[in-house]
Parts: structure tokens; C-alpha cells; sequence
């Protein structure tokens, strides 16, 4: 029971915890001017959700907005994965892995004990019955353990690698610098290693970027200048701010 009510309290967190969502709507002049953007930097525009994008963000086209650090999106928290809250998705896969296993375990010892003992004392169904919900519970536990194991490890492997499972599947080349293993995990779980760790209630404080940190090195043809960015914003492509 307390395992069942740590899983809801995990998905709670999962729902509530918006993935490191970039504000919708705020690619405009005003909010491009406050960034105070250096000579040759460029931010990039979002054509979908009309937002500022920052490096490494992607579009969701379920949730309808940009996501820092985008994993993916799981239909099962109907949520993406994402800066914010991938804690709690690693947490999640983990413990309905632990949970499966522990059913897993707990249908062998049932059956032993049916084996070695009267098929009628062992359950209250009949044992044609038993067997049968045994044996759907058996693989129901054992399709859980290999799915969720499995995505586990490549949360996990994410994290200590510093790359997402769209910029994997992109292979995109990394433009930033790699906060990887060790170092990867405690940003990812919020601090040094502790029991808070393997807490869903315990809260995440992943570091956002800086406005400034939106920005990325641009060709020289992209250069503009400011009496163009307001024109430029009806566009889909990056704007670069000329020094005047």
C-alpha cells in the first residue's frame, strides 16, 4: 500500500512539475532588448509556441511549448521528461521496477507453497483459477520489470552522459559544456548524495540559464540590425543583434 501511494505521489510530481517549460509568448522586441545581448550573439525564436529558445530546448508538439533539456514525452504521466523533473522519472521507473520484482518474487514463493501444500488451501479460487492469475500476474510483473528497468538505465545513462534522448537520436554534436557522470547526477537529484535522493518529496533545484545563456554563436550573414529584429519576429529563424 505505502508503495502504491509513493507511485501516485511520484506521478503527482511528474504532472505538477512543468518539465523546465520555456514561458510561452515571449519572443518579443521588448524582452529581446532587456536580454542585453552582446555583438555577434543570437537567440533563436520558437515558430510554434512564439517563445525565445534556449540552447537545448525542443518543441513538444503535445504540450505545446518549448522544454529545456527535453528527453522525451511519456503518455504514461502525460508529461515530457525534461529539466525540471526528470528526478522524478528516474525515481518513478525505479520503484515500479522494485515493485515488479517484488511481485515477481511473491508468485514464486505462491506457487511453491501451492506445490508443496493443497491446492484448495492456497487460494480461495479454484486451482485452475490460481494458475491462471498467476500466470497473467507472472508476466504482467515481468513486462513491467524488463520496460521500466529498461528505461531506468537510459534515464540514468542520460544523465551521466549529459545527453538527452533527442539529441542522441539526432546525434547532435554537443555545443555545450558536458556536465557528465558523478557531477551529472547530483545536479540532476538536486545536490550531493543523500537519502533525499530516493525522496518523491523532496524538491529539485535545477539551476536554470541565465537569459544571457540563450544565446549561441551565429554566421555573419544572420547579423541585423535592432530597426530589424521587430520585423524579424514575424520569421521563424534565429535573430542576431548588430552592435551600433
Amino acid at each position: 500500500m505505502m508503495d502504491l501511494l509513493m507511485d501516485v505521489k511520484r506521478g503527482m510530481r511528474m504532472l505538477k512539475y512543468f518539465k523546465g517549460a520555456v514561458p510561452k509568448g515571449n519572443a518579443t522586441k521588448e524582452f529581446i532588448e532587456s536580454l542585453q545581448l552582446k555583438p555577434g550573439q543570437v537567440v533563436y525564436k520558437c515558430p510554434k509556441c512564439c517563445s525565445i529558445k534556449p540552447d537545448r530546448a525542443h518543441h513538444c508538439s503535445v504540450c505545446k511549448r518549448c522544454i529545456r533539456k527535453m528527453d522525451h514525452h511519456c503518455p504514461w504521466v502525460n508529461n515530457c521528461v525534461g529539466e525540471n523533473n526528470q528526478k522524478y522519472f528516474v525515481l518513478f521507473t525505479m520503484y515500479i521496477a522494485l515493485i515488479s520484482l517484488h511481485a515477481l518474487i511473491m508468485v514464486g514463493f505462491h506457487f511453491l507453497y501451492c506445490f508443496e501444500e493443497d491446492w484448495t488451501k492456497c487460494s480461495s479460487f479454484s486451482p485452475p483459477t490460481t494458475v491462471i492469475l498467476l500466470i497473467l500476474l507472472c508476466f504482467e510483473a515481468l513486462l513491467f520489470l524488463i520496460f521500466t528497468s529498461v528505461m531506468f538505465g537510459t534515464q540514468v545513462h542520460s544523465i551521466c552522459t549529459d545527453e538527452t534522448g533527442i539529441e542522441r537520436l539526432k546525434n547532435q554534436k554537443p555545443t555545450w559544456e558536458r556536465t557528465s557522470g558523478w557531477e551529472g547526477m547530483k545536479l540532476a537529484f538536486g545536490g550531493a548524495f543523500s537519502l533525499g535522493w530516493f525522496n518523491p518529496f523532496s524538491n529539485v533545484n535545477c539551476k536554470s540559464p541565465a537569459p544571457a545563456e540563450v544565446v549561441a554563436a551565429a554566421p555573419a550573414s544572420a547579423i541585423m540590425t535592432q530597426e530589424e529584429i521587430e520585423q524579424f519576429l514575424a520569421r521563424d529563424v534565429a535573430i542576431q543583434v548588430f552592435h551600433e
